[in-house]
C-alpha cells in the first residue's frame, strides 16, 4: 500500500494558485481586446468612429493626417509642439473642455498627472468665419485622447473635430 501525506500549506497554495488560474481566464474571455477592429475610441459611437483611426500618431504629420479624416485641411507645420500634463483635478474650464471630449467619444479623466503631446495646427480653411481658426491633437503613446477645432479669438468658439 502507498501512502502520500500533503501538509495543509501545499494544499491551500495550490488552491489559490487555481483561483488566480480561474480568475485569469475569466477575464480574458470576457474583458473585450481594444484592436482595430473594435471602436477606435473607447465608448465612442461606432457609426463616428468606423472609418477614424486614433491610433499610430507618431509625429506631427501623422497629427495632420488624423485631422484630414475628418476633412480638415491644416498647414503642414504645427503652430506648437509641445508637451502638457493633465492636472489630477479638472477646474470649472478643464470639466467643460473635457465635455466637449465626451461628447466624440474621449475622455480626459482617464489620462489624469500624464504628460501628453499638444500638436496646434492652423486650418487654411473654416467655413463660415474668415478669422485665425486652430486645431488642437492631445496624443499619450501614439494615440490620439483629446482635442479641438477652436478661433483664436477671445470670443470665438470650440467644438470638437466633427463639425455636427
Amino acid at each position: 500500500m502507498f501512502i502520500y501525506t500533503v501538509r495543509a500549506a501545499t494544499l491551500r497554495f495550490f488552491g489559490v494558485l487555481c483561483v488566480a488560474l480561474v480568475t485569469l481566464i475569466t477575464l480574458i474571455a470576457f474583458v473585450p481586446s481594444l484592436d482595430d477592429s473594435t471602436n477606435a475610441a473607447a465608448g465612442a459611437p461606432a457609426s463616428k468612429t468606423q472609418d477614424v483611426r486614433y491610433d499610430k500618431v507618431k509625429s506631427a504629420a501623422d497629427a495632420a493626417e488624423f485631422l484630414g479624416q475628418f476633412g480638415w485641411k491644416v498647414k503642414p507645420t504645427p503652430v506648437e509642439e509641445t508637451e502638457v500634463t493633465i492636472p489630477s483635478e479638472f477646474d470649472r474650464i478643464l470639466t467643460s473642455y473635457n465635455e466637449i471630449q465626451k461628447q466624440q467619444g474621449l475622455d480626459l479623466s482617464k489620462y489624469r498627472r500624464k504628460t501628453v503631446k499638444r500638436y496646434t495646427f492652423e486650418l487654411s480653411e473654416y467655413d463660415g468665419y474668415d478669422g485665425r481658426v486652430l486645431a488642437n491633437v492631445l496624443v499619450y503613446r501614439n494615440r490620439v485622447i483629446g482635442g479641438d477645432i477652436c478661433s483664436a479669438d477671445m470670443t470665438g468658439f470650440m467644438h470638437g473635430f466633427d463639425v455636427n
